[in-house]
């Protein structure tokens, strides 16, 4: 794959049906905070929240993915363990009680109707299950890599692949 835009990059996938497929890059975050990207969040307890780009597609939209507690698995809000998707532009007022964390994106990673699976076909992405902890994992620049060591198997030794294998 050549768009650099997903060098390294960990894509989770929040929605995908006939019309295509979503994802969101959960390791590259941006210099911004959320309060400093949207006003109305200004004076939010997310404020701090650091935002993140979730893809080039669309980079003017935001959405949000929110931690949620003392909520059941089955929930329509859920899509994955106790994490839901939170569109930002209803503002602060519109957050549940029960989101204890929230990761802001601007921006997200599209696919037409099977253009991801023929992406899948030619090898050019690495698809593994989702640890909760990736969503809201601290040190984005070492995501792929640990990501890539849980796995079992060859592709566990791709983690430790420099940059710039000439630089090796």
């Amino acid at each position: 794959m050549t768009d650099g835009n997903f060098d390294c990059a960990v894509v989770f996938i929040i929605e995908h049906n006939e019309a295509g497929v979503v994802g969101l890059v959960l390791n590259n975050p941006l210099k911004d905070r959320l309060g400093d990207a949207m006003p109305i969040w200004d004076n939010s307890v997310f404020a701090d929240s650091g935002l993140f780009c979730g893809g080039p597609v669309d980079t003017r939209s935001s959405m949000a993915l929110g931690k949620f507690i003392n909520q059941s698995g089955d929930s329509e809000s859920l899509i994955f363990a106790n994490i839901g998707v939170i569109d930002l532009g209803s503002g602060p007022e519109s957050i549940p009680d029960n989101v204890e964390d929230l990761r802001p994106y601007v921006g997200y990673s599209g696919w037409s109707s099977m253009q991801l699976e023929a992406e899948l076909a030619a090898n050019a992405w690495f698809v593994v299950d989702v640890h909760p902890d990736d969503i809201f994992a601290t040190d984005g620049a070492d995501l792929w890599s640990h990501v890539l060591r849980r796995q079992k198997g060859p592709i566990s030794w791709l983690s430790n692949y420099p940059g710039d294998p000439c630089m090796n």
